[in-house]
């Protein structure tokens, strides 16, 4: 195995760009987390468990301790509730912005029965970088809190 800027525990398989985002975020469970902590504001273990598409315990645990230890999400504790454990995106993980409508939009196209609003599909499509900027604002608005 190669040697490469990823922790020792996730070696990779090539210096390619696109295996290098693949061995970082290229399976369906990390992408559905990562979704769930950018658009549907999930950010406990309890939410991630509610989503429809039902990950096991073991695989959820997993690729959260994977996303933390790659720097894309930030393990923290809630205000209120100092024994629950809270997950964010850290500003690596925002930056996968850009790509998670990518995917959104290329579904929306291709896979009739999607449930993204329309409404959100049209922005995408007619003015997708005025969408990115206005969530990082939203974002940026929220961290300050």
């Amino acid at each position: 195995m190669l040697k490469c800027a990823m922790p020792d525990k996730f070696p990779c398989r090539s210096h390619c760009p696109i295996n290098y985002a693949l061995e970082s975020f290229g399976d369906k469970w990390t992408l559905l987390i990562i979704r769930d902590l950018m658009f549907k504001a999930k950010q406990s273990y309890g939410d991630f468990l509610s989503s429809d598409e039902k990950i096991s315990t073991n695989i959820l645990a997993d690729r959260l301790k994977r996303l933390e230890a790659l720097e894309i999400v930030a393990k923290g504790v809630n205000d209120t509730n100092r024994a629950k454990v809270i997950y964010s995106l850290t500003p690596k993980g925002r930056d996968l912005l850009p790509i998670m409508l990518e995917i959104t939009q290329w579904s929306g196209k291709y896979y009739a029965q999607n449930n993204a609003p329309k409404p959100f599909l049209n922005r995408l499509e007619n003015d997708k970088q005025r969408l990115i900027e206005e969530i990082r604002t939203f974002w940026d608005s929220k961290a300050k809190q």
